[in-house]
């Protein structure tokens, strides 16, 4: 179970990494009993919202072997620098945090607005314009054309300013 406004950026995820989700809202269900990992996870976790998710391969494997080699890329997109996630993603839990990584986990949790746990959270951030598409590092825009430098050849000389015989 997850928040509905996350099933297109899941699915999104689905097509394009070998993905198995584990876990994803973690709380008391309304008619009783109890969804996902009881007491896994930390104090205020984004699982009590529905807002996060746990993966592993399709393929499970305890060990990071080959399995894992589309969990570690889906990883790097979603967060290229440690601690410096790719919107819309809030925290990823990988290589390099405690209980997650490869052999264990990789964690994704959205950002959103406040709200109390087991509760519906007024907003949360998805791919840009529904489009499911992000690109994992923003690559710098091309130059226009022209030589290098951005100077062209221009057959009529600038007029104005003062000539250097003056």
């Amino acid at each position: 179970m997850v928040d509905k406004r996350l099933v297109p950026d899941l699915r999104y995820l689905a097509q394009h990494f070998p993905i198995y989700i584990t876990d994803g809202y973690s709380g008391p269900l309304p008619g009783g009993g109890y969804a996902g990992c009881h007491r896994c996870h930390v104090a205020h976790s984004d699982h009590y919202n529905g807002l996060a998710v746990d993966i592993v391969p399709v393929h499970w494997s305890s060990t990071c072997d080959s399995n894992w080699r589309g969990i570690t890329r889906l990883a790097h997109w979603a967060e290229p620098v440690q601690n410096a996630p790719n919107p819309p993603f809030r925290w990823v839990g990988y290589d390099g945090d405690a209980g997650h990584g490869c052999g264990n986990h990789l964690h994704l949790s959205w950002n959103h607005g406040p709200a109390p746990e087991y509760t519906v959270v007024p907003w949360v951030e998805v791919f840009t314009a529904g489009t499911t598409q992000y690109p994992a590092r923003q690559e710098p825009p091309k130059p226009p054309p022209g030589p290098v430098g951005g100077v062209t050849a221009d057959p009529q000389p600038p007029t104005g300013g003062i000539s250097p015989r003056d």
